[in-house]
């Protein structure tokens, strides 16, 4: 190299991180840490919508209630909203709600459960298990004014079923009185969300028996009688008693056909709280409506965790 001559400088490129080496390692746990970041990320925002609907329908009612309930007009703190719960038309009231939602629960559950046991024997792919399963469907989301006037208009006074049943059998089904119109005649109503209902939740548990059970229980002499007795009843009571309490719950929060069925009084605590929040003084408190609505939230969520906890005894077996 002389005087005015060109020094040329190579530059070297760096060196790639070997798999072997401690960079190498670093950077193969640091792709996928960043790959698990961005699905949690992407999971957290496909919650998001759902999680609008929770805080919405669901924990704001809950705040309102608590805030209605436990507090005056003025936003002081007090216990004389919930005097309300220990008045006896209060206490009447939740005893009205909770028999017929345990009436309508216990047969719709029943009857739900036959209808399972049907469609035990047909394959899932034939077409009238997937009539069956398409009418479940539709009709346990099937309510309110819709419902309320199909039974009227079959079983009113002037109604198709009334009129007939007069006609060929000569009965006035409301000798006693107008009955559809009150507490009972919110049976039928119920009856007819709950039954499908049970369908579309015990089905799953009935259909995950397993038939290796059943031929087990032949190769150990046993009979059809015995596997039921032994096996099939008490591997699908678990699942029969989380749904039963579903149903329980369904019917007590149910709202939209007692209201348009029912014009006369409030026999049912979601009916008194429609009451206390249209009337202008209910029982001397201006906060009732809340109170009341604490009082049902304390028994659905009672409800739901023996459903939660039995749900999870019945999940062992449908896996």
């Amino acid at each position: 190299m002389g005087r005015g001559g060109q020094v040329t400088v190579l530059t070297l490129p760096a060196a790639e991180p070997t798999p072997g080496s401690a960079a190498g390692d670093a950077a193969a746990r640091a792709t996928p840490a960043r790959r698990r970041g961005a699905a949690a990320v992407l999971a957290w925002l496909g919650l998001a919508p759902f999680a609008a609907y929770i805080a919405l329908f669901l924990l704001l009612p809950t705040v309102l209630a608590l805030g209605s309930g436990l507090f005056d007009s003025e936003g002081a703190f007090t216990w004389d909203n919930l005097s309300a719960l220990v008045d006896p038309v209060i206490l009447a009231g939740f005893w009205s709600t909770i028999w017929v939602s345990a009436l309508t629960a216990v047969v719709g559950a029943v009857i739900g459960a036959l209808v399972c046991y049907a469609l035990l024997g047909l394959s899932e792919h034939s077409p009238v298990r997937r009539a069956v399963d398409a009418a479940a469907g539709v009709l346990a989301q099937f309510g309110g004014v819709m419902l309320a006037f199909v039974f009227i208009a079959a079983f009113g006074a002037q109604g198709v079923v009334t009129l007939l049943i007069q006609s060929v059998l000569g009965v006035d089904i409301y000798e006693g009185g107008m009955w559809l119109y009150d507490l009972p005649g919110l049976i039928g109503p119920y009856l007819y969300f709950q039954v499908p209902l049970m369908v579309i939740t015990f089905m799953p548990a009935l259909s995950a028996l397993k038939p290796q059970w059943a031929e087990a229980n032949l190769t150990l002499g046993g009979t059809r009688a015995s596997f039921w007795t032994q096996i099939g009843i008490p591997v699908l009571a678990p699942a029969f008693l989380a749904s039963l309490l579903l149903l329980f719950a369904n019917a007590f929060s149910s709202y939209a056909t007692a209201a348009a069925l029912v014009s006369q009084g409030a026999p049912i605590i979601p009916l008194q709280i429609r009451a206390a929040l249209t009337s202008e003084t209910v029982l001397g408190r201006e906060n009732l409506a809340g109170a009341l609505a604490l009082g049902m939230i304390a028994v659905v969520a009672l409800v739901m965790w023996g459903y939660s906890v039995i749900q999870k005894r019945a999940a062992r077996w449908q896996r």
